[in-house]
Order: structure tokens, then C-alpha cells, then sequence
């Protein structure tokens, strides 16, 4: 993280860490966040009520946002240990060793992959993404002012931007928004999301496609009804699919 080799550990109800300062593990783990009065803001019903009591205390990580987007460009259509092995792999080939454990290599910059090709991104397992990795830097080394920009503007331009990159749908664009860009009230849609509110909010979600007016009428549903901290609403629901789901 930072290019850095963080290391974190709970005892009882103390939080340790090694490789950095308390000022960015606050940032970085949101806990300048009042998360009680969050939570009560989302607690509107039985099911997300139900999914806060499974995992209180969980917080949503403050995420580079070049690494957040690599990592979901290579998240399509594909499981964890794989995104997992992909980022890995990138880490691998550009990473700097990192500050704290020259054994762990650091997430690489978008400069630092400026001339990786397609084939390269390849190499990394990437696939079919490996066009929409190598768009992505390009269209972010080309204008120094990218991130920055992203980062100041509303939610809706700001999900406009990442989704005119090829590769980023409404899905990975929603994510990005919540965890590096700090609009909490984004609600990503995935298979999952989709499950708890057709079974307990939407019924007519559980047939047919997601086509993307459904996914927009989907996370709508989700923001108006969870309102300015939706995407921590989003997460508690995730986190809580085998309760939410069991038959």
C-alpha cells in the first residue's frame, strides 16, 4: 500500500500495525468514520438489519484509485483467486519491492506501466482484458490530470468517466466510485446483490437478464432506499448472502 509493506493485526479490541503511521492506517481502514451512526442511518428494515448484526464493525477500505481500477478490469466475468493472481502477477512484473519486506512487491503505477503491451498484460493472465488494461493506461498516462480530476467531481460525471474507458461497465464503474473514490452512496450490482434484493425487496429481478436498464433500476432501488451511505449498505448485504440467501 503507498509502496508500502503494511502489517495489521487485531488483539481483542486493539488494532496493531507495523510499516506505517497512525494517520494513514485511520484513512486508509475509515476509521474516522462515526460507523454506529452510519449503520443506524442504513438500518430502514429486517434484512439489511439482520445483515448489520452478522458483520458490525466491517468498514469499507479507502483504495488507491489506479490499483482499484486495474485490479477491477481484471475482475470480469472471473472468481477472486483469479483477480488475485492477476494483480499478483502485475505486482510481480512492474512492482517495486516494497518499503518494510524487499519480499512483497508493490502495486505498480500507471507510469510504471506505461509501455506494457497487450501481450504483456497477457503474460499476467489477463485474456480478453488485456486490451482494456492497456487502453486504460494509456488514457490515464495521457492526461496528468486524470486522477486528480476524477476525484473532484460528482458522483454521476465521475461514473460517466471510468465507464467512457473500455472494459469499465456499470458494475466495475460502481465499485470504483465506493471503494477509491469515496462516494459512499454508490450500490454495485453483482450476481450476489442481485439474489438478496430479488428475494427480499425486488421479485421481478430473479428472471431474465440483467440488461442494463435493470441494472440501473437495480442500483437505484439500492440508493434510494439506503440513501447517502448506500455502498455501506451494499457491503453488509454481501457479506451477509449465505444468511440472505438460504432456502
Amino acid at each position: 500500500m503507498d509502496g508500502r509493506c503494511i502489517r495489521l493485526s487485531q488483539r481483542g479490541g486493539l488494532l496493531h500495525y507495523s510499516g506505517s503511521d497512525e494517520p494513514f492506517v485511520r484513512h486508509y481502514l475509515a476509521l474516522d468514520l462515526d460507523l454506529d451512526r452510519l449503520l443506524a442511518a442504513i438500518d430502514r428494515d429486517p434484512v439489511i438489519e439482520a445483515a448489520i448484526d452478522r458483520s458490525r464493525g466491517l468498514r469499507v477500505l479507502r483504495q488507491p484509485l489506479f490499483e482499484c481500477l486495474l485490479s477491477f478490469l481484471c475482475a470480469t466475468n472471473t472468481n477472486i483467486p483469479a483477480v488475485q493472481s492477476r494483480v499478483e502477477a502485475i505486482a510481480g512484473v512492474w512492482g517495486e519491492p516494497a518499503v518494510g519486506d524487499e519480499n512483497v512487491r508493490a502495486f505498480p503505477s500507471s507510469t510504471a506501466l506505461r509501455h506494457a503491451t497487450e501481450d504483456d498484460f497477457r503474460a499476467c493472465r489477463l485474456g480478453y482484458r488485456a486490451p482494456y488494461a492497456r487502453s486504460a493506461v494509456t488514457a490515464i498516462c495521457s492526461d496528468p490530470s486524470w486522477e486528480g480530476e476524477l476525484s473532484a467531481v460528482p458522483h454521476d460525471e465521475a461514473r460517466a468517466r471510468l465507464m467512457a474507458l473500455p472494459g469499465i461497465g456499470p458494475k466495475a464503474a460502481d465499485c470504483i466510485l465506493l471503494y477509491a473514490l469515496g462516494h459512499l452512496d454508490a450500490f454495485p450490482i453483482d450476481v450476489w446483490i442481485r439474489r438478496i434484493l430479488a428475494r427480499h425487496y425486488l421479485p421481478d429481478l430473479d428472471t431474465g437478464t440483467l440488461s442494463p436498464s435493470r441494472y440501473e433500476a437495480a442500483r437505484s432501488f439500492g440508493r434510494d432506499r439506503f440513501g447517502a451511505h448506500a455502498g455501506y449498505a451494499q457491503v453488509y448485504l454481501f457479506n451477509a448472502r449465505d444468511l440472505l440467501c438460504r432456502d
